[in-house]
């Protein structure tokens, strides 16, 4: 879950303890709320305080892109775990580094695949994207998405970054591929940066009454229909 709609409407701690009432297992963060979409910075305090309210396990999440953030939000937070979003995009290996972290602590080594390496798991992923859809070009179409992410901060030529992004078959990728210099190393500039959607603070739309009476549970008008997310 998120904060809750907007700074004026901060619904988690209550969310939490409504959860944890209801006997699940653990409870998760985004420290954002929904009017922030993906801009700022996540409130690690707001995780903080979630971990002091609740009895059962929370893990926290926002702004994860390394194993060394993990770490910090450990440390400053008191959460059990944390959960990660945008920072795995084109970065399958970072679970391999918060296992490094959460294992050796501050002296561990981040994984910095070069190119070459980079290139074997973009095909590896593509080919499992076709298996798990059972088609070759819907899956080499779902994975054109995960270009850019994967070359972020690698020399790679427009062309060829379009071009990887056009793929409508394992066989077209491998050859697009090989055309990569697999002895660049990792773009060290791109560690700590953000992933994925980096968008502006939104208004976030709520059926009509939604907001009339915390205390009364009728569901408005519209608010389970198909399209408005429930």
């Amino acid at each position: 879950m998120r904060k809750g709609i907007d700074e004026d409407h901060l619904t988690y701690v209550e969310a939490g303890l409504t959860a944890q009432d209801a006997g699940v297992a653990a409870v998760a963060l985004h420290a954002r709320t929904a009017e922030q979409r993906y801009s700022g910075q996540a409130d690690w305090d707001a995780i903080a305080t979630l971990k002091q309210a609740l009895d059962v396990p929370v893990l926290g999440n926002g702004d994860i892109w390394e194993g060394s953030d993990a770490l910090r939000m450990v440390e400053h937070t008191g959460v059990d775990g944390v959960v990660v979003g945008r920072g795995c995009l084109g970065r399958p290996w970072l679970f391999a580094d918060l296992e490094a972290a959460f294992t050796q602590g501050g002296d561990y080594r981040p994984v910095l695949p070069a190119l070459g390496e980079v290139a074997k798991i973009m095909s590896r992923h593509a080919q499992l994207l076709v298996e798990a859809l059972e088609d070759e070009r819907h899956g080499c179409a779902d994975f054109r998405k995960h270009v850019a992410w994967y070359l972020k901060g690698f020399p790679v030529g427009g062309d060829l970054r379009r071009s990887l992004a056009m793929i409508s078959s394992l066989a077209e990728l491998d050859d697009l591929l090989d055309k990569l210099d697999p002895a660049i190393p990792f773009p060290l500039e791109s560690l700590g940066q953000p992933r994925g959607r980096i968008n502006a603070p939104g208004k976030v739309s709520l059926p009509h009454g939604w907001l009339d009476s915390r205390d009364d549970d009728t569901v408005p008008e519209g608010a389970e229909t198909d399209e408005s997310g429930g």
